[in-house]
């Protein structure tokens, strides 16, 4: 399905090393002429780390959407009336707001955009990074595949034996994710090697 033209919501979440990961994404959506309307999560708004500086980070992602970031709750909730979003992105998801997700939470404007696409029956995509994905969190990915209008960006192990539990997405695929939900469908196949791509 053609991008441009659709509204799409980015919502980031505070997998700190992934930005520059999906950074690219963020742009390559402009570039299609879809609307990008940034949605910020608390964590991602207030720290800073040696990846980013909070403050810059944000800017840069408004300079890049030309859109005012969604930075609250009571910003994000009134998109589900409006049925602005045609689809909601969420990367990187977080294994915290992977687990929120999963279990019914909006304690974040990220998570509230989320719920909020939802209800209007359209596509949440979920681009995971989270270091307990084949541990705790398992058991959240699998009632998130189980749910409706919930679509993946295909994931895999980024460190086999140091980080067994690792699970990262392919953000280079984001794009064709997306299309595919657009038209109810998860992109294939969804399990990848992850850990290969890291070692090139």
């Amino acid at each position: 399905m053609e991008l441009k033209g659709k509204t799409i919501g980015f919502g980031l979440t505070g997998s700190h090393c992934t930005y520059a990961e999906v950074q690219p994404a963020m742009e390559a959506l402009v570039n299609a002429g879809a609307r990008v309307i940034p949605v910020l999560s608390y964590t991602v708004q207030s720290t800073s780390t040696r990846f980013a500086e909070a403050d810059e980070w944000v800017a840069t992602i408004e300079q890049i959407t030309g859109e005012q970031a969604i930075k609250s709750i009571p910003e994000a909730e009134p998109l589900g009336p409006s049925k602005l979003l045609d689809c909601m992105l969420i990367a990187p998801c977080t294994g915290n707001s992977l687990a929120k997700l999963a279990n019914a939470m909006n304690e974040s404007p990220v998570l509230m955009a989320a719920k909020s696409t939802l209800r209007n029956d359209r596509p949440v995509v979920v681009s995971i990074s989270t270091n307990d994905g084949l541990g705790l969190n398992a058991t959240n990915i699998g009632r998130l595949l189980a749910t409706k209008n919930i679509f993946f960006v295909p994931f895999g192990q980024d460190d086999p034996w140091k980080k067994i539990n690792s699970l990262v997405a392919r953000n280079e695929l984001i794009l064709e994710t997306i299309e595919q939900a657009l038209e109810k469908k998860q992109l294939q196949p969804m399990i990848v090697e992850k850990w290969r791509d890291l070692q090139k």
